[in-house]
């Protein structure tokens, strides 16, 4: 048993929590009526979560960092992280929570968190989550944040060792989420407990588990947790065991309140501006939560009013990510027939998505599509059957979460394995209405892998690749998706990047033209695949951080 916490084991602490988020979403999803019931608590949990430590560790890397961080410094940019990623209002909470644990860590600027530092992590977590909620509501993860708190510093008090602390959270969180019924009619109407609440338990019987395990991360065994105490379903989280019907008299699909969610960055907003949000916002719609961290401010609230909710923001700054989704609880009928959905990483790509006839969403580097953004293109189709083509490697995890929750819906989504927009492109032109779903995904499948495909991009740090070490501003050649070729000229590289995948039997060469492109260099290559009785089909795609991306059929 752990005595003390250092970087290992609080990232190991983080990793546990994603991975039980992960294999219960479905589970708190069904559990999410309130404050809309509209399913996707533990997917913006989950997401919220995933998307900070993947922006976390993507900094480290390009800061360069050799080694593992500190722990303040880890802790401080984990909370910064989840702050931008957080997604609805049970993801901005998860945010403070976070913050709570950076506010001691990183403002103390702590090696090591002993009891008391877990204490009063875990205490200020609970106070930033109930601040930045402008009407907290008893029965919900702010009440079993509080109760956990209260039980970690008593034990923090009396001397207790760290593993006394995490097991008195558990009991703690564990009975107050039991009693949120009892809190909230809502929720014993539907015959549940609070599904943000039932979160903030995977949070700390995690953080449990890696006290009681202290061996070090390669023999961890998250697996056996997510095994033994994550995939078998809860009977103490809903009246039948798990899988929730409504009880009797529960319309889960009635919502009278407003009909949007907006949420957006503000920066540099000074503490009395973030007063000033509350306050305002509070006039326009409710479930307004606002918070900070550091020189960010996260601003969420369900709305009639989309404009002036923008409006109150601009009056403190420029508004940033700026996210409008409708509160439908129902997605309507799915209708016989397939549509298409595809992820563009360039507006000039996202046209081509379009004439083809499909729902097109922005995802690229810069802004992988969440999971969300994902569904609500499939229900936009509006048919039983969709075709997804996710066209980056980064965003298959969220494209699989998105078919699993419209499978909910009574929807099929069929996901191609393409990993860059030259494949998806190709597996899309060669769609036939005139087939079957399963024909169709069958030569989509196939046409997408037997798309070879690379790219030109510049090196914004130093580094080590499979074409050797690179500096910063070096042209590197990708090939499948690996950096094969360092260089200095772009013109050199991208004739070495298209030999390479061309080959023999080549027929048709796609170049999607980046926003970065050198002016002159498309129609040089052009001309040198022509010569080889290659025909060519040049796109301006607009994408960024890529001059070029090449697909080869």
């Amino acid at each position: 048993m752990l005595e003390v916490m250092d970087a290992e084991s609080v990232r190991r602490w983080v990793v546990v929590t994603r991975a039980a988020l992960a294999a219960r979403r479905a589970e708190i999803d069904a559990l999410n009526v309130y404050p809309v019931p509209d399913g996707d608590t533990g997917t913006n949990m989950y997401l919220t979560l995933d998307q900070a430590l993947h922006a976390t560790r993507t900094e480290q890397e390009r800061l360069g960092e050799e080694g593992p961080p500190r722990l303040d410094v880890e802790v401080a940019a984990m909370s910064r992280a989840a702050l931008m990623s957080a997604r609805g209002n049970s993801g901005v909470i998860l945010s403070q929570l976070v913050r709570g644990v950076s506010d001691v860590v990183a403002g103390e600027h702590l090696t090591v968190v002993d009891t008391p530092a877990v204490a009063r992590s875990i205490a200020q977590g609970a106070r930033r989550a109930r601040e930045s909620v402008v009407r907290p509501q008893e029965g919900t993860i702010l009440t079993v944040a509080d109760a956990t708190a209260a039980a970690a510093e008593q034990v923090a008090r009396e001397g207790g060792s760290l593993g006394e602390l995490t097991v008195a959270a558990v009991t703690a969180a564990r009975e107050a989420l039991a009693r949120t019924p009892e809190q909230l009619q809502v929720l014993a109407d539907a015959g549940v407990v609070d599904a943000g609440g039932a979160g903030y338990l995977l949070f700390i019987e995690a953080l449990d588990r890696v006290v009681h395990d202290k061996g070090p991360a390669r023999h961890f065994a998250v697996d056996d947790f997510i095994l033994n105490t994550t995939l078998e379903r809860r009977a103490d989280w809903s009246h039948d065991g798990g899988d929730r019907a409504p009880a009797a008299g529960y319309d889960h699909d009635g919502h009278d309140g407003p009909a949007y969610e907006v949420m957006y960055l503000l920066r540099e907003v000074p503490e009395d501006g973030v007063v000033a949000l509350r306050r305002e916002l509070d006039g326009l719609g409710d479930c307004v939560v606002v918070s900070s961290a550091e020189d960010l401010t996260h601003v969420h609230v369900h709305t009639d009013d989309i404009g002036g909710a923008l409006q109150v923001g601009l009056a403190h700054g420029a508004p940033d990510r700026v996210v409008v989704t409708p509160l439908e609880t129902t997605a309507g009928t799915p209708q016989l027939g397939v549509s298409l959905v595809a992820c563009a990483a360039g507006p000039g790509i996202a046209e081509v998505i379009t004439q083809a006839g499909a729902v097109a969403v922005s995802s690229g580097p810069g802004h992988r599509a969440s999971a969300g953004e994902l569904l609500a293109a499939v229900r936009e189709g509006g048919t039983e059957e969709v075709i997804l083509l996710p066209n980056d490697r980064d965003t298959r995890m969220a494209a699989d979460v998105a078919a699993r929750a419209a499978a909910q819906e009574g929807r099929t989504v069929h996901v191609i394995g393409s990993t860059t927009a030259v494949q998806g492109l190709a597996a899309l032109a060669v769609f036939d209405p005139g087939l079957t779903v399963t024909q169709n995904v069958l030569a989509m499948t196939h046409t997408a892998a037997a798309t070879r495909h690379g790219g030109v991009t510049v090196a914004v740090k130093s580094g080590l690749t499979s074409g050797g070490a690179c500096e910063i501003g070096d042209v590197l050649g990708v090939v499948a998706g690996d950096i094969t070729i360092v260089g200095t000229d772009m013109d050199e590289v991208a004739r070495e990047v298209l030999d390479t995948i061309t080959g023999t039997g080549a027929e048709l060469v796609t170049v999607l033209v980046g926003e970065d492109a050198p002016e002159g260099l498309v129609e040089r290559l052009t001309a040198r695949v022509e010569s080889q009785r290659v025909e060519v089909e040049v796109i301006d795609g607009g994408q960024p951080h890529y001059p070029l991306l090449f697909g080869v059929e």
